[in-house]
């Protein structure tokens, strides 16, 4: 019997995915700090980053850091074929290949070890055939549970390759600041920092009731849990999302209530029509917000019932974002999103009286053929006409 003492799952993640398109593409930039946006950074490349640039920062603010810098305009469509012919070298390697964005995956090669030999050695391999055939770097950690082999590709970054043996997980995972563990933003740093929790490994010192009493019940079983590496998800392939969202940076002008629910009707279109071509419904819409003072806030609510139609999700944002509208006079907005939860498959539903003469879903479905057939601008509601949605990332199937 094959024994290995690493594995089962890679986390392939492509460095600096926008960036790095545009180095391969334009060989003048190659070791140059790259910036792809126009009003925000949307992505920077390595150079970029050592010199402060971050995704979703102002682009005048990121020249100010690194004054070199070279800004492209995006270019989604060159993104997302660059992904796709990633995500087709994966498949080259196992079927069994979970996608969690355009530039990433969980691919589990457990059952490849007599035909291609230990994770580390087809690590390598899918390093190499990303960088031969798409011309990309990619970094890969390899590790027996997905927690952690995201954990090493982290680490590993950029270009790299990391293997956490069976053996030494611990070794490896405890003296990690408490950041790397799912979960853990700023406020829950903040939290931990106070008790004087700063690495992983005094997590996993903490009892379980501890944690509980300061994260609660959810929060303080899950850290406690990724702090000892339990994780028992199996990498699943032909997963649908749960979600899907979309958002847009708006910079530190001020912005009028009209200007901000023209984006949010522009945001609701989109995902809207997402949601019905992948025929599915939601039950939750999310309003995510960041305030110029760069805290967040997020407001949500549940509808009655499932839905697709864009009306009933346009008609609930609206209502979150009247609720927030104080926050937003108070703070500035510099970041708004949406996002639709809860989400199940379309399938048929109890119908309701009085029946309509026209379905409710009538306008909705005559508005996608147009749109399919001449173009997502095709038609477009009127306090849009003439405005820029800003680009349109690139995303995985529905």
């Amino acid at each position: 019997m094959f024994v290995t003492n690493e594995g089962p799952i890679l986390h392939a993640d492509l460095d600096a995915f926008y960036a790095s398109v545009e180095q391969r593409d334009d060989p003048s930039l190659r070791g140059r700090p790259v910036i792809v946006g126009g009003g925000v950074v949307l992505a920077a490349s390595y150079e970029a980053k050592a010199r402060g640039v971050r995704t979703a920062m102002g682009c005048a603010q990121a020249l100010r850091l690194c004054p070199s810098a070279v800004v492209v305009p995006p270019r989604m469509a060159a993104y997302s074929a660059a992904s796709k012919a990633v995500f087709a070298v994966f498949e080259q390697i196992t079927p069994l290949v979970e996608g969690l964005s355009i530039d990433e995956a969980f691919l589990d090669v457990g059952g490849l070890a007599r035909i291609a030999g230990p994770p580390s050695e087809i690590a390598a391999g899918l390093r190499r055939a990303v960088a031969e055939q798409v011309g990309l770097p990619i970094t890969v950690g390899v590790a027996r549970t997905k927690f952690l082999a995201k954990v090493a590709s982290g680490v590993a970054k950029p270009d790299g390759l990391l293997v956490v043996p069976h053996d030494r997980e611990l070794e490896f995972l405890h003296p990690l600041p408490v950041e790397r563990l799912w979960g853990v933003g700023r406020v829950t740093a903040g939290k931990l920092h106070a008790r004087g929790i700063r690495t992983v490994g005094q997590v996993a010192e903490r009892g379980e009731a501890e944690l509980v009493a300061l994260l609660g019940r959810a929060g303080g079983r899950h850290l406690f849990a990724l702090a000892h590496n339990r994780d028992p998800r199996p990498v699943v392939a032909g997963r649908r999302r749960r979600s899907i969202g979309a958002q847009r940076a708006l910079g530190r002008r001020a912005r009028s209530p009209d200007e901000l629910d023209e984006i949010l009707a522009a945001l609701t279109d989109r995902l809207a029509r997402r949601l019905r071509a992948a025929h599915r419904v939601c039950r939750t819409v999310v309003l995510r917000m960041r305030f110029a003072d760069y805290s967040r806030a997020t407001r949500s609510q549940t509808v009655p019932r499932p839905t697709a139609h864009t009306e009933d999700i346009l008609a609930t944002a609206r209502g979150l974002l009247a609720a927030a509208m104080p926050l937003i006079r108070e703070r500035g907005i510099t970041l708004i999103g949406l996002a639709l939860s809860n989400l199940d498959n379309d399938t048929p539903v109890q119908l309701e009286l009085p029946f309509d003469e026209h379905p409710p879903d009538a306008l909705d479905a005559a508005l996608d053929r147009v749109r399919d057939r001449y173009g997502a601008k095709a038609v477009t509601r009127a306090m849009l006409l003439g405005r820029d949605d800003g680009p349109t990332v690139p995303l995985l199937p529905d």
